[in-house]
């Protein structure tokens, strides 16, 4: 990969103290004027030791991906862009990683996915390096780190059918606040999360002149909240308009699923995970897993919701019958789940599936199995896969951006950073998606879910895409697809090749034909 150069954009401001928050919350001081310097030479003296990150910046790199068994040659651009506030100081920068594919010349007829995770406060690192771009990493076909870290090509990237960018939120990835008197509540909420990155991404739009581009948005995990409001804000105050959404392991987007619905939406997951460790009855366990989901499903829609809406009042013997069932689902004693009234806490189940073993399951990939200090108690001491993942994607990260895109800071990379406290309040971002569709007639919505996947459950995705439409006036573009795998489905092999193939093939069926008007 080759480096052209890396530009640090002339600036008519000085940013006075930029806070450079690495964990430390260390403010140092910046000339924001920078004349341009080579990617190659190295820093300034003083640059090395203030830990800056400059508001404005670029470095330019080039390169090729076999994907698909084509090669796609591509332009990349990591680099920064200011967060102005209302008055147009500068108050912060975002940091962004943007791939073009270099032989197409109509940016009109290419389409840009815009793509963020989650947390809130993790860094879009996730998806841009294990997923849709055009590295991904040196890990086994499972998801599991090997050594020596880092990266290789993707040769099932979407970079064949659009470009895409990846952008780290306030204090994620590299993006800092720079202005030390900005009021962190403009960054750190829901509607205040959309409304900056909704600005943010005019202005990207514009300096990259894709005004005409069909364009999506995708997210994962909390990611899906962010995406879900960005749809409506994007669209209703910049008069952005999208071709689709993706939401990937999607977080409940504010809609109300209080008592017996959360409580029983767990089960399939259980039933799944289960299945997975053997730890179902023999009947069971020897068919197809996504038989045996559908039977936990029927279930659970059919008799264990209205069980569970009766509480205490439910009779003893319907109670009986209804914790054998469950148990059968979930591979655990019906003693367990009379304990708890039926309903056993996620976090229980993670610490009782393989307690007999000495073993706890992920909280994000069942896959993944922790060894406790104990094997009593409620909860396990660890989430194992995520010590997992951070353990290969933090290496690799760091390697790819600093010395394979040649982006030189001294800046930290937080894979997560520090975002709280975050406002939780008035999160509608669910009705916020349903009314963006309404409102166009070609925006389409993907769902992607891993079945093992224990924080945002695949049979709660469900039910959100269900609700997310409550009239089934548009439920014919929506569409909903599982994996055999957790949270973050497309690090095991085989379902990273579907995972993308089935963005492929939504981005191809949501970019209409030319002159096929969008109207009902």
């Amino acid at each position: 990969m080759k480096t052209t150069k890396f530009l640090l954009a002339s600036m008519a401001f000085c940013v006075a103290n930029a806070y450079a928050q690495d964990g430390n919350n260390a403010a140092s001081q910046t000339n924001a004027s920078a004349a341009a310097v080579s990617a190659d030479k190295p820093r300034a003296a003083s640059a090395v030791n203030e830990r800056l990150l400059p508001a404005e910046s670029a470095v330019h790199s080039t390169g090729q991906v076999n994907i698909k068994g084509k090669v796609v040659p591509y332009k990349a651009t990591a680099g920064t862009q200011p967060v102005w506030d209302k008055d147009g100081k500068v108050i912060a920068s975002l940091f962004y990683t943007y791939y073009q594919r270099s032989d197409v010349t109509n940016k009109d007829k290419r389409p840009l996915v815009i793509s963020f995770n989650g947390g809130p406060g993790s860094a879009s690192v996730w998806m841009h390096v294990a997923y849709t771009g055009p590295k991904m990493l040196n890990i086994d076909d499972e998801g599991y780190p090997v050594q020596p870290y880092g990266v290789r090509d993707n040769p099932h990237s979407i970079l064949d059918v659009a470009d895409i960018v990846y952008i780290d939120p306030v204090n994620t990835g590299f993006s800092r606040i720079l202005d030390p008197k900005a009021d962190r509540a403009q960054f750190f909420g829901v509607n205040a999360d959309i409304a900056y990155l909704a600005e943010w991404l005019n202005t990207f739009v514009s300096r990259t002149s894709r005004w005409n581009s069909p364009k999506y948005l995708i997210g994962e995990s909390y990611g899906t909240t962010r995406v879900s409001g960005l749809a409506k804000e994007l669209q209703n105050n910049h008069w952005m308009y999208l071709n689709g959404v993706i939401l990937v392991s999607p977080t409940g987007l504010g809609i109300k699923r209080d008592g017996p619905v959360k409580d029983a939406l767990n089960l399939p997951y259980y039933t799944a995970t289960a299945w997975h460790h053997k730890m179902l009855p023999a009947d069971l366990q020897k068919r197809d897993l996504n038989e045996v989901l559908a039977e936990s499903e029927n279930f659970t829609l059919n008799e264990f919701i209205p069980a569970l809406s009766k509480g205490g009042f439910i009779d003893p013997v319907q109670r009986q019958h209804i914790a054998a069932k469950v148990a059968r689902y979930a591979g655990v004693s019906e003693t367990a789940i009379m304990q708890h009234n039926l309903a056993m806490p996620p976090a229980y189940f993670w610490k009782e599936l393989l307690r007999t073993s000495g073993q706890t399951v992920g909280r994000l990939d069942s896959r993944y199995l922790g060894i406790d200090r104990i094997e009593a108690g409620s909860g396990p001491d660890y989430n194992a896969e995520l010590t997992s993942w951070l353990h290969s994607f933090t290496p690799a990260i760091n390697h790819y951006l600093r010395d394979v895109l040649k982006y030189k800071t001294d800046v930290k990379y937080n894979m997560f950073g520090p975002v709280r406290p975050w406002d939780n309040s008035n999160d509608n971002t669910g009705e916020d998606l349903r009314l963006a569709m309404a409102e166009n007639p070609y925006m389409r919505l993907l769902v992607q879910s891993g079945y093992y996947d224990g924080a945002t459950n695949y049979f709660d995705a469900k039910y959100t895409m269900w609700q997310v439409d409550p009239s089934g006036k548009m439920k014919d573009r929506m569409e909903f697809k599982g994996y055999r795998s957790g949270h973050m489905m497309y690090l095991r092999s085989e379902d990273l090749v579907t995972s993308n193939e089935h963005i492929r093939e939504f981005i191809k069926k949501a970019t209409p034909a030319a002159g096929q008007a969008a109207k009902y």
